[in-house]
């Protein structure tokens, strides 16, 4: 039906690629601890590539002490509607470079897989957002606004002061977030609903310091060990989250099944699932908690001591309808209460994050899934997701009015935030042909409304 918009995206597909490529040799990790210059480069060839791609009005977004974030637009025809598309700049840590088959910031495509450190999370969404407008000569028929932020992978730390500071900027119709994925390769999805986040730093002591274990082990508790009980009783014998008071939910089961989940998750065969209920209500809908880190002496400088301190990151997934502020007091008070042997206990309270509801009906929503049924040859699936996106929340409560779609282009295979994260080359080129028609779509409905 479209058949301009797909020649146009196919044409100018090896630029997109070209621009992912480049994005992708940038370390922009923005995580404490690593240099914030890289943050910055890619900053800087973001604006470049938007540049390029035909966006106008192209500049670096500032707030003191965050890292840039970047945008641009493109006038539309008068009286056409305003989309605001989201992608970030910023990516995880890669972790040893061992784990990774090819280096993480050296781009390589095996098997019709991109593979390196933000191919899918989220370099993928600016290169969706530039094909899409290239696909239309960058000559979209509707406004247009590009926001790329740089902070998404540390908890969008100052994205409340970005958007107060470039409210008027960023104000839009619809807005699409293009940092999820899909059900799997070659069925698209829309997501309607992310679990948020609290995490906390969870400090014991028992000693003033460290004393021989022969001389008092036995009679005095070491660190470790305390810290491994409180951790333990975070999950009851099923494996469910044991903190009281959280809020629970159900999915659509959809048809995940446990060998999927295993074989992408790549769990050793000997381990137990944990939780009760549906796969999809596990990572979608109900609360989980996870051990982030521990700080402790490593085993290669063991000594025979009881050691006196320890520190654990606990983070706590937390279901749609879920209050973060009431949820970080519920762990540390499950905490506080499961102190072993009188330990000395300090809990501090770290990043929050709202879950989230999608309303997924609407002009928008039915665009973007004609859109995607063109693009794919199947229908779309409502999915939930189980990880955190801090920023919808905050979009929605300061644009009520804008339709709020989220989207992407990686699959359950991506392997975000892990080593050997890759893309689908095809899943790219689909979506940004879906992102296009979907424009030309909300261009006419509003002619028509007119």
């Amino acid at each position: 039906m479209h058949d301009d918009i797909k020649a146009a995206a196919h044409r100018h597909f090896p630029r997109t690629r070209h621009d992912l490529e480049a994005l992708v040799r940038i370390p922009s990790v923005s995580a404490d601890g690593f240099d914030n210059a890289h943050v910055r480069q890619s900053a800087d060839l973001t604006a470049e590539l938007m540049l390029s791609a035909g966006f106008r009005d192209v500049r670096l977004l500032e707030i003191e002490g965050a890292h840039p974030a970047v945008f641009g637009q493109i006038a539309g025809p008068p009286g056409s509607p305003t989309l605001l598309l989201y992608a970030h700049h910023d990516v995880q840590p890669p972790g040893p470079d061992t784990e990774w088959e090819t280096p993480p910031f050296d781009p390589t495509e095996r098997d019709g897989r991109l593979y390196g450190r933000g191919t899918s999370d989220d370099k993928a969404g600016i290169a969706v957002h530039l094909g899409a407008v290239r696909a239309h000569e960058s000559a979209p028929p509707l406004h247009v606004k590009l926001f790329v932020e740089g902070e998404e992978e540390i908890g969008s730390r100052h994205l409340s002061a970005f958007l107060s500071a470039y409210k008027d900027l960023l104000d839009s119709d619809v807005i699409v977030i293009a940092d999820s994925g899909n059900w799997r390769v070659g069925v698209p999805a829309i997501t309607v609903s992310l679990r948020g986040l609290v995490d906390c730093v969870v400090e014991v002591r028992t000693l003033r310091h460290a004393v021989h274990s022969g001389s008092f082990g036995g009679a005095l508790p070491d660190a470790l060990t305390c810290l491994g009980r409180m951790i333990a009783s975070l999950h009851d014998e099923a494996g469910e989250v044991a903190i009281p008071g959280l809020t629970s939910g159900e999915a659509d089961p959809l048809d995940l099944g446990e060998d999927e989940l295993r074989e992408l998750a790549g769990a050793l065969d000997s381990v137990e699932m944990l939780g009760i209920g549906s796969l999809t209500s596990r990572i979608w809908t109900k609360p989980a908690v996870s051990v982030l880190a521990v700080d402790a002496p490593p085993v290669s400088q063991a000594i025979n001591q009881l050691v006196p301190v320890a520190r654990a990151k606990v983070s706590l997934r937390i279901a749609p309808g879920e209050d973060p502020d009431a949820a970080m007091a519920a762990l540390v008070a499950h905490l506080e209460e499961n102190v072993p042997w009188g330990a000395e206990v300090t809990i501090t309270p770290g990043a929050t994050g709202e879950a989230f509801d999608l309303d997924a009906t609407g002009v928008a929503h039915s665009a973007f899934r004609d859109a995607f049924a063109e693009a794919w040859g199947t229908d779309a699936v409502d999915i939930g997701a189980g990880g955190s996106i801090p920023f919808v929340a905050a979009f929605s409560e300061l644009f009520p009015q804008a339709a709020i779609l989220l989207t992407g282009v990686a699959d359950p295979g991506s392997r975000a935030h892990g080593p050997d994260e890759s893309l689908d080359l095809l899943e790219l080129q689909r979506g940004i042909v879906a992102e296009a028609i979907a424009m030309r779509l909300l261009a006419e409905d509003r002619r028509d409304d007119g």
